[in-house]
């Protein structure tokens, strides 16, 4: 069994932690298991006795980085107040790990099952039926993890004649990575479920 630099064999936990700290230093798309070995000081064959590969590291790295969700008590708040926190807090720990959105938008019903649970029972407790719950879930799967997808850094507009209503809006690009951005989105995204639950009482959304 490999050991580290200092004689101590490696534990899940040590290596989770440097995996974190690469992430959280370099984004997500920086992890392999040749720069955790250095992150480690071991041998580029020493994470391979406790992980697999890449993949499993990725999902190990997934769960230690969005630990410490804490799941709204289903009388702390009406259902759009709870839905929010929920989000808000994943979207901290997102923020903190650059890249990690990537991982968990390629895998909507992955290894994250209690917090996809916990989205669904606040869904389920505002009078969404079944269908709707899977389809306001991937909406809300959708934004939380693939906003990071939308990057105004990669692309340049230097020397491009843009339309008026883009380059008037362009002006606030720097908003994307915001918090502005990210409340009106979720505000979107609220109104947007409220107004389809409506859709479904009133009998316009069939469950069939």
């Amino acid at each position: 069994m490999q050991t580290s630099g200092g004689g101590n064999t490696l534990s899940e936990s040590e290596i989770v932690e440097a995996a974190l700290r690469v992430v959280r230093a370099d984004g997500v798309e920086k992890l392999s298991m040749r720069r955790l070995s250095r992150e480690l000081g071991v041998s580029p064959m020493a994470p391979y006795y406790y992980v697999a590969d890449k993949r499993e590291l990725l999902d190990l790295v997934v769960t230690a980085a969005l630990s410490g969700v804490r799941r709204p008590a289903p009388d702390s708040g009406p259902w759009q107040q709870r839905l929010r926190e929920l989000i808000d807090q994943i979207d901290e720990k997102l923020r903190k790990h650059p890249g990690l959105g990537d991982v968990l938008l390629d895998q909507m019903l992955g290894k994250q099952l209690d917090l996809i649970a916990a989205v669904m029972e606040i869904l389920f407790d505002a009078g969404f039926d079944d269908r709707n719950v899977l389809s306001a879930y991937a909406t809300v799967h959708t934004y939380l993890f693939g906003r990071a997808r939308v990057n105004p850094r990669d692309r340049s507009t230097a020397g491009v004649t843009l339309p008026d209503p883009v380059e008037r809006a362009m002006r606030h690009i720097g908003d994307l990575r915001g918090k502005y951005t990210y409340d009106f989105g979720m505000d979107v995204l609220v109104a947007g479920l409220e107004a389809q639950l409506v859709r479904q009482r009133d009998g316009h959304v069939s469950s069939k």
